[in-house]
C-alpha cells in the first residue's frame, strides 16, 4: 500500500533520480569519511551527517574531490599513516572549499588540508589561510598562483623570505585570469591588495600592475601546494651567508 501511495505521489516522476542521487551521495560520503576518520575522526562523523542531512550533491562531490586530492598529496609523505588533522582546520575547510566547483581552487583547499596534517595533529596555523583563501574568487586565484610560482623570490641577509619585484601588462592579466574586462581585473587586484596578498596593482596612468606577492602569499601558496615544511627547501632557497650574493629563484 505504502508503495502504490508513493508511485501516486510521484506525478512527474522523479522519484527514481531522486534515489539514484541519494545513493551516490551516500557512496561519494563514505569513501571521503574512510580518510577523514584516519586524520580526524570528529571531522568524519560530522562530514557524514552534514552530507546526508543538509548538503547537496553538488556540494558534496565538490567536497569529495578535495578530500580525494588531500589524500594524494598525504600519500606521498614518509610518514603519511601518522599524521593527523586539527578538527577545527577540517571542518573549516570542508565546510568553505565545498562551496566551489573550480579544480584550480579545490586544488589549492587540498593543499590546505595535507598541510594541515601533522604528527601530533594539534597545529592550527593553516586557519589564516584558510580565512583568506575563502575570500578569494577564482579570477583572483589565477593572479596570485602565476604571480607567486613566477616570481624571483630572495632571501634577505636576515634570513627573511621576499619576493622581487613582479609586474604584468594587461594582455597578461588578462590571459592568466581567462577574463578581458580590464575594470573587474582592477577590482580583483585592489582586493589582493587589500588582504595584503601582493604588493600594489594598476597605477593611473598605465596598464601595467605591480602584483608582487607578499612573504604572506608565498608562505599560502607554499600550504595551499600542501607543503607545511620548510618554506626556503620549497622554494629551493638557502639563507646566504655574509660574504654571498642572495641566492634567487
Amino acid at each position: 500500500m505504502s508503495e502504490q501511495k508513493d508511485q501516486s505521489l510521484d506525478i512527474l516522476g522523479i522519484k527514481p533520480i531522486a534515489d539514484s542521487i541519494n545513493i551516490a551521495t551516500k557512496a561519494i560520503v563514505d569513501g571521503s569519511s574512510e580518510f577523514l576518520s584516519r586524520i580526524c575522526l570528529p571531522a568524519a562523523e560530522e562530514f557524514g551527517l552534514l552530507l546526508r542531512d543538509r548538503v547537496s550533491h553538488w556540494r558534496a562531490v565538490n567536497a569529495a574531490r578535495i578530500v580525494a586530492n588531500a589524500e594524494s598529496i598525504v600519500k606521498s609523505f614518509p610518514d603519511a599513516d601518522k599524521r593527523h588533522a586539527h578538527p577545527r582546520l577540517v571542518a573549516q575547510i570542508i565546510e568553505h572549499g565545498s562551496w566551489t566547483e573550480s579544480d584550480e581552487v579545490q586544488r589549492m583547499w587540498a593543499g590546505l588540508l595535507a598541510s594541515s596534517c601533522t604528527v601530533d595533529g594539534s597545529d592550527d596555523s593553516n586557519l589564516i589561510f584558510i580565512d583568506t583563501l575563502s575570500r578569494l574568487t577564482l579570477v583572483e586565484a589565477r593572479i596570485l598562483e602565476y604571480a607567486c610560482k613566477e616570481c624571483t623570490k630572495e632571501i634577505t641577509h636576515a634570513g627573511w623570505l621576499m619576493a622581487k619585484d613582479f609586474r604584468m601588462s594587461l594582455e597578461q592579466l588578462q590571459s592568466c585570469s581567462g577574463i578581458d574586462d580590464f575594470h573587474r581585473i582592477d577590482r580583483e587586484l585592489d582586493h589582493l591588495r587589500t588582504l595584503g596578498l601582493i604588493a600594489g596593482g594598476f597605477e593611473p596612468f598605465s596598464t601595467d600592475a605591480d602584483i608582487t606577492p607578499s612573504t604572506f602569499a608565498l608562505q599560502m601558496y607554499a600550504r595551499c601546494n600542501g607543503w607545511a615544511g620548510d618554506l626556503l627547501k620549497f622554494f629551493g632557497l638557502s639563507v646566504p651567508s655574509s660574504n654571498s650574493e642572495q641566492p634567487a629563484v
